[in-house]
């Protein structure tokens, strides 16, 4: 009799129209919702930390980690600045031109041909990333540059397999401000 059980718990999982194909995917439902639930923590805790930092600093989270890679790596320009955010040029370079306006940003040009823009903070600026909450570039980058390169290479083949079996697709969104995603 048990082998008669497992072997029409065996023929129904083949068919995927059994008790046993129903109870498959019932907990495979189950699992990709707890999965769905983790990114939308992922998505909250990256949003709530930014929301931290709005108040005490006085700028966006976008902002403060311009800032803080401005702070790291003074006389930047803003191409160079965007491949640090992982931004489009033309978002960073509305970034500057805020915080250029808020006087925590200077522009200089001062290599010998006078075209390249260098970036840099200004007192104020410097004065915001030393108040700001840490990380200041945000808590999503600075787990994700904690993992280790084996884990993010799974991790990224897992979510190019997801992004691939996604309906519909954002791609312009791999380059947007968090908070506007």
């Amino acid at each position: 009799m048990q082998r008669i059980n497992e072997a029409a718990r065996s023929a129904a999982a083949r068919k995927g129209n059994g008790a046993v194909g129903r109870e498959r995917t019932g907990q495979q439902a189950g699992l990709a919702l707890e999965v769905l639930g983790k990114l939308r923590e992922v998505y909250r805790a990256a949003k709530l930390h930014f929301g931290t930092a709005d108040k005490p600093a006085g700028v966006s989270g976008a902002e403060l980690w311009a800032l803080w890679e401005l702070h790291r790596h003074p006389g930047l320009r803003v191409s160079d600045l965007a491949a640090l955010l992982s931004l489009r040029q033309s978002t960073v370079s509305n970034l500057i031109e805020g915080l250029g306006q808020a006087r925590l940003v200077s522009r200089k040009r001062n290599d010998p041909d006078g075209r390249v823009v260098r970036l840099y903070l200004t007192r104020a600026g410097q004065k915001v990333v030393a108040s700001a909450p840490r990380p200041a570039r945000g808590v999503l980058p600075d787990a994700l540059e904690r993992l280790s390169a084996q884990d993010l290479r799974r991790l990224h083949a897992q979510l190019d397999r997801l992004l691939g079996a996604m309906a519909v697709r954002a791609p312009g969104a791999a380059k947007a401000r968090l908070q506007n995603v």
